[in-house]
């Protein structure tokens, strides 16, 4: 088991160091989509001026940028990440002096000082030991302080990912490789919430949001996909022959067809759940 974790975390860093870059531009910097939510996990958690905050797993640092408005000059915090890549980027978009980041595994870290916030943003279920990372997030928090964590929903609640990951496995059924988490596992209320009270949190609140994102009409959905995904998974779709392909991309465009408008614009809902507790 621990050797699946390892070679689970050493494919997944290498995939991130390479779409890392992508991540940021794409995603991350823009606010689009499910990073409508990264205000609203900073709002929930309250965040105040001269507060000391934990950022883990940080990415590219689009909340570690968001708490640093909240902090003021007299607070600091420090993001951390797997990802050398995004760690990279967060300290160049990131350049403030009461900000650090440092390129570290989620289920292994430990700092000398205690936080009065710890927050991890679209990351727990990609821990293959949630609760191996939540202790550590707990253990670095001060007696009084709260944690805010925010997940995707279920499969069904994300269908930006569901309409070709659905589609994709019934081609390739290796094209999530085995020994993955279940990256939906978390995707309910009651799910984040019993995974976070094991750990010993209390006063556990989960908020639902829903945001709509739009890749744009199914050409640029399918396009942007291949475009952006990691090469270990393009080689895959690669290996597909020219009918297979077509099949494939004409059961996604079934699946998208509920959420096209009339003018071909797709667009999605995206569910977001958001934890607040406190230590």
């Amino acid at each position: 088991m621990r050797f699946i974790q390892l070679e689970y975390k050493q494919r997944n860093m290498k995939i991130w160091n390479e779409v890392a870059p992508r991540y940021h531009k794409r995603w991350a910097s823009v606010n689009k989509g499910p990073f409508q939510s990264t205000k609203k996990l900073v709002e929930l958690v309250k965040i105040n001026k001269g507060d000391s905050v934990l950022d883990v797993a940080c990415g590219t640092g689009v909340v570690t940028n968001e708490i640093q408005k909240k902090i003021g000059k007299s607070g600091y915090v420090i993001g951390i990440d797997t990802s050398s890549t995004a760690i990279k980027i967060a300290k160049k978009w990131n350049n403030k002096s009461n900000m650090n980041f440092v390129n570290i595994d989620a289920e292994k870290f430990s700092f000398s000082k205690k936080f009065d916030v710890v927050t991890c943003q679209y990351a727990l279920f990609f821990f293959p030991n949630a609760q191996k990372a939540l202790k550590n997030m707990k253990n670095s928090l001060k007696e009084s302080g709260s944690i805010g964590i925010s997940v995707h929903g279920g499969k069904d609640k994300v269908p930006f990912f569901s309409s070709i990951i659905d589609s994709v496995t019934k081609y390739i059924p290796d094209y999530i490789p085995p020994g993955s988490p279940d990256l939906d596992r978390f995707g309910t209320k009651s799910a984040l919430k019993s995974e976070v009270s094991k750990v010993g949190f209390s006063k556990i609140i989960v908020k639902e949001f829903v945001f709509n994102y739009s890749p744009g009409r199914f050409e640029d959905y399918w396009r942007n996909y291949l475009k952006y995904i990691a090469k270990p998974l393009k080689e895959k779709l690669n290996e597909l022959n020219s009918s297979e392909k077509k099949e494939l991309k004409c059961l996604i465009k079934q699946k998208t067809s509920q959420y096209t408008k009339k003018n071909g614009e797709i667009v999605f809902p995206w569910q977001v759940l958001i934890l607040s507790a406190k230590n």
